[in-house]
């Protein structure tokens, strides 16, 4: 499938500049006639660098997104025929992949096309999950209904991971800092004193030969440092690269320690949010555990999923697999039976939901607390090792010199 934008005029007058997805420049030009439209110009878009940069997980950012859901819902529920809701949310948007998707859609629509049908040829901007409860959605009459819900499964999706990325981002940013400031000191300062102390030819203490030694090394050496790192980098990318890698890498990233309970948490907490959504739009509890399986973000938990719908299939129990994986807590599959049992299994996801959210909210906060000090606490020790390396030799020819 390739992308093609195109210019033209529907039958009403209006001008139209969209994205389309087709096989070829022909199916695209048949679509659009199709589609009762006059086509002024048409070509294929290239894929830049910056166009899979942006196409990484979402082109829509959530806030964007969750704000289309609150106005798509507030319209529905005014009486506003669907495509006229389209159209009008075309006008206001301002993220550029939405915008040219919403115009796509209008025309869909008018075409006969359903809203989900029209939302699924445009996956980088709408996920599975959504298009999903659109059609559920339009099944059930209840648009608005479905639209409110998703725009607040968004939301608290966005909070909880913006909480992780926030407990993550600090000490990887005063790490890199400390870092950069320990190779200036050595590459920069060390010498010097370095000299001065050779020139001196008195006997150092052990952690300034050992300082002099790691600034030698670096000023030396740095390239093999470089190659080491690249060489790393390469390896990583290359294990990572198949589904044994990944699947390693995302049981390592629950073994963390401390970020690894924030991480699991994040994940049943994005699970049971994911799972409960599609359960109270009345999607068949199977393909509810295909789209969660999918959006949940980690390979560990997206194998009990596929293990779960296994055991569904084979008239058995939804908890089961969760059970005898040992990644959820205890609560959880408590809770799953309780649902089960009591066929509310979609408020006991909710509950679950609610639960780890504020659990995370509450676990970021605290970790974020005790590891700012601690933080700071390491780069003055590092950079405190090598000003008392530099400086006791300092006091000892002082002394002598006295």
């Amino acid at each position: 499938m390739a992308n093609f934008t195109y210019e033209a005029v529907n039958e009403s007058g209006k001008k139209l500049k969209g994205m389309l997805k087709a096989q070829n420049k022909a199916m695209a030009i048949s679509e659009l006639r199709g589609r009762g439209m006059i086509i002024r110009s048409i070509q294929e878009k290239s894929a830049t660098a910056m166009d899979k940069e942006i196409h990484i997980g979402r082109a829509v950012k959530l806030e964007d997104f969750v704000i289309f859901c609150r106005q798509f819902a507030t319209l529905i529920r005014s009486g506003i025929q669907i495509d006229q809701s389209v159209s009008i949310l075309e006008d206001q948007s301002t993220a550029k992949y939405l915008k040219a998707a919403l115009g796509d859609i209008s025309e869909q629509i008018r075409s006969g096309h359903s809203l989900s049908k029209a939302m699924s040829d445009h996956p980088k901007v709408f996920p599975e999950m959504f298009i999903n409860m659109i059609a559920s959605g339009e099944t059930g009459g209840n648009l608005d209904d479905v639209l409110d819900r998703m725009a607040e499964h968004y939301e608290k999706e966005h909070k909880t991971i913006q909480k992780v990325k926030s407990a993550m981002t600090y000490p990887i940013i005063v790490l890199i800092i400390a870092i950069v400031v320990v190779i200036f000191l050595l590459i920069k300062i060390v010498p010097t004193f370095a000299a001065m102390f050779i020139e001196q030819g008195s006997e150092l203490p052990m952690i300034t030969k050992f300082v002099m030694g790691s600034s030698d090394a670096i000023v030396k050496y740095w390239w093999m440092f470089l190659g080491g790192f690249a060489g790393l980098v390469v390896l990583y990318r290359m294990f990572a690269s198949n589904d044994e890698g990944k699947y390693f890498i995302d049981s390592m990233k629950f073994r963390f320690p401390v970020f690894g309970i924030i991480l699991k948490k994040s994940a049943v907490a994005r699970l049971a949010r994911t799972l409960s959504s599609l359960y109270v739009s009345a999607v068949p509890v199977l393909q509810a555990l295909d789209v969660t399986e999918k959006v949940v973000g980690n390979r560990v938990v997206s194998k009990v999923l596929r293990e779960a719908k296994d055991s569904l299939q084979q008239g058995k129990m939804l908890s089961e697999p969760f059970e005898k994986s040992g990644v959820f807590p205890r609560m959880v599959v408590q809770m799953l039976i309780v649902g089960e049992e009591t066929g509310q299994v979609d408020n006991m996801l909710a509950k679950i939901a609610d639960f780890y959210e504020a659990d995370v909210d509450q676990s970021v906060d605290r970790l974020k607390a005790v590891i700012e000090p601690l933080m700071l606490l390491f780069v003055s020790v590092l950079v405190g090792i090598i000003v008392a390396a530099m400086m006791s030799p300092m006091f000892k020819m002082y002394d002598n010199y006295l």
